[in-house]
């Protein structure tokens, strides 16, 4: 047994892993029957933790190359093609020795050095990314390699709508005409930002539209949270109150990450044989907060004056609506509805809000509740 059964980084073994039965269930059955997924929940609900524990599911683990490619990091089509090569390279090195040496006698545009560790045997690349010259021909290389594959290929491309803040303008024309062609490798396009995924899958003018199923990642039930986390609190020997786990669920919203997160802080500070204090839990938040401020801190210095001004107001509301009302603006002292509507693009853009069925909010809660408690003063 693990010291702490809710783990929060890594990957989750099957027995921790708490409820997405029925969510993974269907990835697993759409991408064996071919399909190509379009992933969507806010963050930090668990979209790349169910990507990972379905990789771990048979068929998936042994039957197929499994790839998780993180691209949120990524501002350029050369960035892109860098990180998804070397993720290829990382995961095969580690799977198949004939399949590394394919896959690197496939990518020809490139100047990286091929060899093997002499202590370990195993194959190494060093790739970086000014050996990226040519992105495009580099891309198809690559999928061309994983065409060739002796077994079948998932590609998960995490935060999928970071392409659209490349500054070349054809990346999803360009990755959909080599996809639409390829019959040994299915894709999952996971994101967090609903309106721009529903642009690019959804509108008949995009290259995308109409080209994968796509599944919104809903909360856990907090029923299902409640037998998980007592379970686990009785098989270490220590006990959790229900109401104390639906304080917990209420106070994070639900949200995948801060929930497990915040239990995971409770189980650690209740002695074995004890119950969990409830008075524990404002400290643990308190603390949870304190430990974010300083990168809050530096996000907020790079946003000028305006931005912030309209951030700390989304914050105030929790639930923003009509925001570009006279109502909204007077409230809280904003200058215009032109700029309160500049400020909106910029901030979504960068994932600081979310706009969803009419309503603008701050994704992050523990975000949201340091900007509560600041209030506009930093």
């Amino acid at each position: 047994m693990i010291s702490n059964p809710f783990i929060i980084t890594g990957d989750i073994p099957s027995a921790y892993f708490c409820d997405r039965k029925e969510e993974s269930k269907n990835v697993i059955q759409m991408l064996t029957n071919g399909e190509n997924i379009c992933l969507m929940s806010p963050r930090r609900m668990g979209k790349s933790k169910l990507v990972q524990f379905c990789y771990d599911q048979e068929p998936l683990a042994n039957e197929y190359y499994c790839f998780y490619i993180d691209i949120y990091h990524t501002t350029s089509l050369r960035e892109f093609t860098y990180t998804f090569g070397r993720q290829v390279f990382s995961t095969l090195r580690n799977q198949s020795q004939k399949m590394v040496l394919w896959f690197v006698q496939a990518l020809k545009s490139l100047n990286a050095n091929f060899g093997f560790d002499p202590t370990t045997g195993m194959p190494t690349f060093s790739l970086s990314l000014g050996d990226v010259n040519n992105p495009e021909f580099t891309l198809e290389e690559i999928f061309k390699a994983l065409e060739k594959a002796d077994k079948p290929c998932i590609v998960c491309f995490d935060e999928f709508q970071q392409i659209a803040n490349y500054p070349e303008k054809n990346i999803e024309a360009l990755l959909r005409g080599h996809i639409q062609h390829l019959g040994n490798t299915n894709f999952i396009f996971s994101g967090s930002s609903r309106h721009l995924l529903t642009q690019m899958f959804h509108s008949y003018a995009r290259p995308f539209y109409n080209s994968t199923s796509t599944l919104s990642l809903e909360a856990i039930k907090l029923e299902e949270y409640t037998l998980f986390a007592t379970h686990w609190f009785e098989q270490y020997s220590k006990h959790i109150d229900p109401l104390l786990i639906g304080q917990v669920y209420q106070i994070m919203e639900s949200n995948t990450y801060y929930v497990q997160k915040t239990l995971h802080e409770l189980f650690e500070n209740t002695p074995t044989g004890e119950t969990c204090d409830t008075n524990m839990l404002p400290r643990l938040i308190d603390g949870m907060i304190e430990e974010q401020s300083v990168s809050y801190k530096q996000l907020l210095s790079f946003l000028p004056d305006r931005h912030k001004e309209v951030l700390f107001a989304i914050a105030n509301e929790g639930k923003a609506e009509k925001i570009m009302g006279a109502q909204f603006i007077h409230r809280y002292r904003l200058p215009s509805a032109s700029a309160v509507q500049s400020a909106v693009r910029k901030l979504m853009e960068t994932d600081y809000i979310t706009y969803y069925d009419g309503v603008y909010s701050i994704p992050d809660v523990l975000f949201r509740m340091y900007l509560k408690r600041i209030g506009g003063k930093e």
